[in-house]
């Protein structure tokens, strides 16, 4: 497995992974696929202060990890919140661990203080790869989203870098 920075040409790669997600899980709580416009641009605001990176495996895309800003707020500049996929044919690989270790160092390397996790809160697989990552549970957001007919609650992670 290399991890690697993201390029505009991981785009469709990475977009296929977003959206098998968008439709039929609820790692994300976007409810409509993203098109190649919205996630090509999406790939180039995280080429900067901000990165995703890839896995590859035998020259496939396994996988994507990113940080993005917490809020638009100045006082929250320092703080950062991560996303993690991986490609269902790919888990259970230790392929999601490889990619949130390398966002959580780029995070550290680039100056950030904290990086919060936002996990639907029935993903217990993403909860303990965050706790294995030094993350901390700080608190349960209850019935903040619905999708596929249901409530969901988020189990809020955050690591002090």
């Amino acid at each position: 497995m290399e991890l690697r920075l993201i390029t505009p040409g991981d785009a469709e790669a990475t977009r296929r992974i977003y959206n098998a997600e968008v439709t039929g899980s609820t790692a994300t709580f976007d409810l409509r696929p993203r098109s190649a416009e919205e996630h090509r641009r999406w790939v180039e605001a995280h080429l900067g202060a901000h990165p995703a990176v890839v896995a590859e495996v035998d020259g496939a895309v396994a996988g994507f990890a990113s940080i993005s800003p917490y809020r638009s707020r100045p006082a929250y500049a320092t703080t950062v919140e991560d996303s993690v996929y991986v490609a269902g044919g790919w888990r259970g690989r230790g392929i999601g661990a490889a990619l949130l270790a390398d966002v959580v160092r780029r995070a550290t390397e680039h100056g950030f203080h904290t990086v919060l996790a936002r996990v639907e809160a029935s993903n217990d697989a993403s909860v303990r790869v965050h706790e294995r990552c030094g993350f901390a549970v700080v608190g349960t957001e209850r019935q903040i989203g619905r999708k596929f007919g249901r409530w969901l609650d988020v189990t809020v992670l955050q690591k002090l870098l």
